[in-house]
């Protein structure tokens, strides 16, 4: 298995960057993953930057050294991460939760699996063309217009995401066969919301990741102006040419023993993780009930 890859996060106009994105593998399977906090809620880039150490360690955890089942991976570590935002809302005893979306992609056994949550995107560019384009959990995509013909109110608002206190709901798909030179990108949706597709998808398919990311990124901020969304992208070229990936990352793993791994995912410093898998359905269910009773006691105080 070889690739290169490439990643690159601008904060735009906001205060703070509440985009994570980074990658993992091993000899055999390469995780890719972004995640983008959710403003409204409290500690967006917590959300995002638990979403992918999660996910993370569970692949750690599971990929020895490949995923056993790609689509069964892909849900179970997503439900981690709901899970670990969930118990660390309750630690801490927040009157609401930290939010997130999330979107990775698994490669393995030349094939494509992915995941996703909320409306980061991923794309699959192949030969210039677009294969695959993950569709946003967002009343914009999934109702554009009522049965009269009239535009939806609060078409752009998101009906599910990681860290809710309800169960997220999440999109699969794959298994897609990969081919040498096959682009896939990952982005928040500071990019594709000031970036058209057609325009993510030419540059994909005319340069290498290394150069068209950071345009992609540039093309995004001058778009959007003073006012852009945090902009964050990971892109992979499938079985790269490494005379062709420029200043890109390029990793070929047939040389790493069956129990390596590597991720370029840190936890960050003073982090206090639990263990991804101390929580079962009981516990998570009992922090999401503390959660919403706290809630609804703040909001009568209000009243």
């Amino acid at each position: 298995m070889k690739f290169s890859v490439f990643q690159l996060s601008r904060q735009g106009g906001r205060p703070i960057n509440e985009d994570r994105a980074g990658y993992s593998y091993t000899r055999e399977a390469g995780l890719f993953i972004l995640a983008d906090g959710m403003g409204g809620h409290p500690e967006g880039e917590v959300a995002s930057q638990l979403a992918l150490q999660t996910m993370s360690g569970y692949f750690q955890n599971n990929a020895k050294p490949k995923a056993a089942d790609p689509s069964d991976f892909l849900a179970a570590g997503l439900m981690a991460a709901h899970h670990e935002i969930i118990h660390y809302a309750s630690e801490r005893g927040l009157f609401d939760t930290p939010r997130t979306t999330l979107v990775a992609a698994l490669a393995q056994d030349d094939t494509l699996h992915w995941v996703h949550c909320g409306d980061s995107r991923m794309y699959l560019v192949r030969d210039g063309a677009l294969l695959e384009r993950t569709r946003d959990h967002s009343y914009l995509e999934a109702h554009s217009n009522d049965p009269d013909g009239n535009e939806v109110n609060n078409r752009n608002i998101l009906f599910t995401c990681l860290g809710a206190t309800v169960r997220p709901m999440f999109d699969l798909g794959g298994p897609m066969a990969l081919r040498p030179g096959d682009k896939v990108l990952l982005c928040s949706d500071g990019l594709w919301g000031s970036v058209k597709d057609e325009d993510i998808v030419r540059e994909l398919g005319a340069r290498p990741v290394d150069e068209a990311v950071p345009l992609l990124v540039e093309q995004a901020l001058k778009t959007a102006g003073s006012k852009s969304d945090n902009v964050t992208v990971v892109a992979m070229e499938w079985q790269a040419d490494p005379t062709q990936v420029g200043e890109a990352d390029f990793t070929e793993t047939e040389l790493l023993d069956e129990d390596d791994f590597a991720s370029t995912i840190q936890a960050e410093p003073g982090a206090d993780l639990t263990d991804i898998e101390d929580m079962d359905a009981d516990a998570i269910e009992r922090s999401i009930a503390e959660i919403n009773a706290a809630i609804k006691r703040t909001t009568k105080r209000k009243h």
